[in-house]
């Protein structure tokens, strides 16, 4: 190339510089592309199949992926690209905002209660779960992935302490369990692959329901059970919108994803929300605070005011205990 052509080429027509531009627009576009499908059947309001209902409990996360993909469309010069990335980043920010009511029931307060919600890990958690119930002082609990060894366990620590209870027993991951300083009489539960076992407790002279939700995780294969189990909740909550309930475990989904927010949609709250913490992850506990999702909740009907939530980090479980103050009101 002789000295007056090259004072002619711009940087941008070297080959090298062409052929990186084309890389970088490529990355970007499957970025964008996969980035697309997830919020596509956000927006629709639909779970869809795997491995979309597994990437939708991290939606938060997707921002990563698409300004990554945004950066590499300016670099590229690909303006439509930069377009379809702000296009989703808009979209990502709109589908993050919480979901559900925040205003406070209308009537007095009539009775305060703590509720602490944690999944065991097969029972391996339990003995940190147990000097944690010491310490929160929790008025119910609620414990997924308690078997036989986790059941004796907390019939030794806690007896004395949450004399009722409502269980499902089983091993590994079916067994569940819920405790009480308040009197329990007995309700129908949930059926499912894991114990979500029911219960209505007398807080003060007031009817409150509980339910323990731990319906299957979202595999691969079995999405249709996650989804029936899920639904099988919705049912539950639906049933009765004139008892005060909480809905309280591991339900294995996010707000993002449809099969949850059908269950808000009853007239439940997540209580984590009215607290201002809806965002806060709870599994998987080993990545956080680096990664994770909100899969651990305490939902709670119009009746109730939340005050405070918090987290807890366990030993020997992926998952963080959830702990909510709640406030019952009367004639909300």
């Amino acid at each position: 190339m002789d000295t007056a052509t090259a004072a002619r080429t711009r940087p941008d027509d070297v080959p090298g510089n062409r052929a990186g531009r084309r890389s970088a627009a490529r990355c970007a576009g499957l970025l964008f592309a996969a980035v697309s499908v997830v919020v596509g059947f956000r927006a629709a309001g639909s779970d869809g199949v795997t491995p979309v209902p597994q990437l939708l409990a991290f939606l938060p996360w997707l921002l990563v992926p698409t300004g990554a993909g945004l950066l590499l469309a300016l670099l590229a010069r690909r303006w439509t690209g930069a377009v379809w990335g702000v296009a989703l980043l808009g979209l990502l920010a709109w589908f993050i905002e919480p979901y559900g009511r925040t205003g406070d029931p209308t009537g007095p307060p009539v009775a305060g209660l703590r509720v602490l919600t944690s999944n065991v890990e097969f029972g391996r958690g339990t003995g940190s779960l147990v000097a944690a119930v010491r310490r929160e002082r929790p008025d119910l609990v609620f414990v997924q992935e308690c078997d036989p060894a986790c059941d004796a366990a907390l019939r030794r620590g806690l007896a004395r302490t949450h004399p009722h209870r409502r269980a499902v027993e089983g091993g590994g991951s079916e067994g569940s369990v819920i405790l009480s300083r308040f009197p329990l009489r007995a309700a129908g539960g949930v059926p499912g692959t894991m114990g979500m076992p029911g219960a209505v407790a007398d807080v003060r002279g007031h009817a409150v329901r509980l339910q323990l939700a731990h319906p299957m995780p979202p595999l691969p294969g079995q999405v249709g059970l996650w989804r029936a189990e899920l639904d099988a909740l919705r049912d539950a909550a639906a049933a009765d919108r004139a008892t005060p309930t909480v809905l309280a475990g591991d339900f294995n989904a996010s707000q993002d994803h449809a099969a949850f927010r059908r269950i808000l949609d009853t007239g439940l709250t997540d209580a984590a929300r009215l607290a201002g913490a809806d965002r806060t992850p709870t599994w998987p506990a080993r990545t956080m605070p680096v990664f994770g999702a909100q899969i651990d909740h305490v939902l709670v009907s119009a009746d109730f005011s939340a005050r405070r939530a918090h987290f807890l980090d366990l030993a020997r479980t992926d998952h963080r205990a959830l702990v909510v103050d709640l406030t019952l009101h009367r004639g909300a």
